[in-house]
Formats: structure tokens, sequence, C-alpha cells
């Protein structure tokens, strides 16, 4: 059997297969690039779950035809030029669009801020149509419509639609929470609409939307510093705890993770303080030298790789214990009854 090249479109789908697993996957692909792109206004409507339709409108820098033509290209990126060792952008593969354009049906619509017309591109299951004029505002919408209907098989392993719009709901809070200074909508014939106005450089304000009010009272605030990495945010009291993870957000440099090493070593901090089953309730956000972290761990960039992992570690643990004895025995103001409901 002779070796041969692949078809560009079948290569994207390939792609897609690790970049896009899910909906929700593509609605954090699409929100990175708008904040990226300096949007402080997100809008985000699904439709089935994110299965019939995601569009994500910004306020962001906009592109324009040159843009477009390249945005849906393999590899193709504004955000890094020749080097990984410092990446400060969400973004950084060129694979998103071009990913999400091979097993979908997606548009852009974008103008350029001092542009006086917008352009439009669409790329359905693989096939780019030509960049042509649109009217458009300053910023850019991208709608996703039938995700998967080029790649059918992929379809039989997504969730119930209500599953599917649960994981964008949660999409949207981890990027919420990063970023406090935009406002985010969330809205949808699938949904009760979601609205986090920007709170600008009140954090715990932010944490409040997303958390619930009562987190505001039982916060215990962290900031500390181990050699060249630092550490901030907000963690719970230990009689306030819930009966899952989701309550637990970790951010590097800004960019929402769910990072095994920094999640063991909450429950770590934790262990002699919080009953076996449950969980504490926190906000954590690592500031590092990019040239400290691998964020190129895999396509989906929610996994990290640390250079010192048991810096981190370290400076975790100790951070929040230390917090914890500063706070005494502070019990919760919710009660333990109402938290053991949770």
């Amino acid at each position: 059997m002779s070796v041969k090249q692949l078809p560009e479109t079948l290569i994207n789908q390939i792609a897609a297969g690790e970049v896009i697993e899910r909906p929700a996957s593509a609605a954090k692909e699409l929100i990175e690039n708008a904040i990226d792109a300096g949007a402080t206004r997100i809008e985000i409507a699904t439709a089935g779950g994110g299965k019939s339709l995601i569009r994500i409108t910004d306020n962001g820098s906009g592109m324009d035809a040159a843009d477009l033509d390249l945005a849906v290209r393999r590899h193709c990126t504004s955000k890094i030029s020749e080097t990984l060792d410092d990446i400060r952008t969400l973004g950084f593969r060129g694979e998103a669009l071009p990913s999400i354009g091979s097993v979908a049906k997606l548009t852009i619509t974008s103008r350029r801020d001092g542009h006086s017309e917008g352009s439009q591109v669409a790329v359905v299951g693989g096939k780019m149509s030509g960049v042509k004029p649109a009217p458009a505002n300053t910023g850019t919408v991208v709608e996703v419509r039938d995700i998967f209907f080029a790649t059918p098989a992929r379809l039989k392993f997504l969730k119930t639609e209500k599953a599917e719009a649960g994981a964008i709901t949660e999409v949207v809070k981890r990027m919420a929470i990063a970023f406090p200074h935009i406002r985010f909508v969330l809205s949808g014939s699938d949904r009760t609409t979601l609205e986090f106005p920007a709170t600008g450089d009140d954090h715990l304000s932010r944490m409040a939307q997303i958390l619930g009010a009562d987190f505001r009272d039982n916060a215990i605030e962290i900031d500390a510093m181990r050699e060249d990495v630092g550490l901030s945010g907000f963690v719970g009291v230990p009689t306030f705890h819930r009966g899952n993870s989701a309550h637990q957000y970790a951010f590097v440099n800004g960019r929402p993770v769910q990072d095994k090493l920094i999640l063991s070593a909450l429950r770590g901090a934790y262990a002699e303080s919080v009953p076996s089953g449950r969980y504490p309730v926190a906000v954590l956000s690592i500031r590092i030298d990019p040239a400290l972290v691998d964020v190129n761990v895999h396509p989906a960039k929610s996994d990290v790789r640390f250079r010192d992992p048991g810096l981190v570690r370290g400076l975790i643990v100790g951070a929040i214990r230390e917090a914890l004895h500063r706070e005494g025995d502070r019990a919760a103001t919710t009660g333990t009854s109402g938290m053991m409901r949770a």
C-alpha cells in the first residue's frame, strides 16, 4: 500500500476531532478569539444545546477581507510569530476556525475598527466561499450551524441538548470569572438568558455573580508569591463546601484550565478541614512567566505543564493553609444544612 497525502478537508476533520469535541469546545474557541480581539462585550446565543446554532457576537477590533480569507485556513493566526515560549493570548494554534468549518456550517462577518464596510466568509463542510462585502458593525459575528453535520458519526457521541447547553454555560462562567472587565450575555431558544455585567477590577463581585452572593461572605482572599510564581484569588472557609467540584475554578495567566496538579493541590490544602466526599469552593489564579509553563500540551488548551510542578503545588497548599489558619475557625454564614444540600 503506497503512502499518499490526505486531502485538506480530511486533515481539518482529523484536527477537529481533537480541537472540537462538542459544541462547548467550539464556543470556548470562539469566545477566546473574541477576548483576544479586545472585546468588552460578548454575546453568545445557542439553539439545540449548540448542536443547531452557536452565535458569538463581539465588539472587538474586527477583521478586514484579507484577514478573513486567512482566518479560516489552518495554522493562520495573528497571535504568535516564531516561538511558543512567550504565549500571552488565549488562542495561538490557528486551528479552531478551519476545524469548525470542516465539520459544520461556519459564517464569519466582521468589520475592522475604522473601516466603512464589513466582509463575510463562509465555510461549509470544509468548502470555503470567497470573501464578499457585507454590512456589519465594528467587531465580529461568528455563526456555527449544524455542528458535525459533515461527520455524522460524531453526533452519536453528543449528550442531550440540555447537557450540551449546560456545558456551554460552564465555559461562559469560566471565561466570565477570568475576565471581569467584559460583559457576557448568554441567550437562546434552549435556555434562560444569563447576563454577567462587567465589574472592572472588582473580581470578587464577578465571582459572586457566578458562585452566588453567599460566596462573598464566605471567601478568604489569597495573595502569595514563591520565587517567580504568584498566586491570587479567593477560597471558601472550610465549612463552605459543596457536593462536587463544579465550584472550583483555576486560571494560569488568565487562561481557564482544568489542571490535575492544581486541583490535587487544592484537595491537599483542605484535606484536614473538609469532610470526605465534600469539595471546597475556590477560584485560584496563577501568574507565571510564560516560558515556565507549556500551554501547548493538547489542542484543546485546557491542560498545562509547569516546568517546576513541585513549586506550584507547594505554593498553592502553603498559601491556602496559611489563609485558613489566619481566619481561624470562621464558620460559613449560610449554615451547614444549606451547604449539605448543595
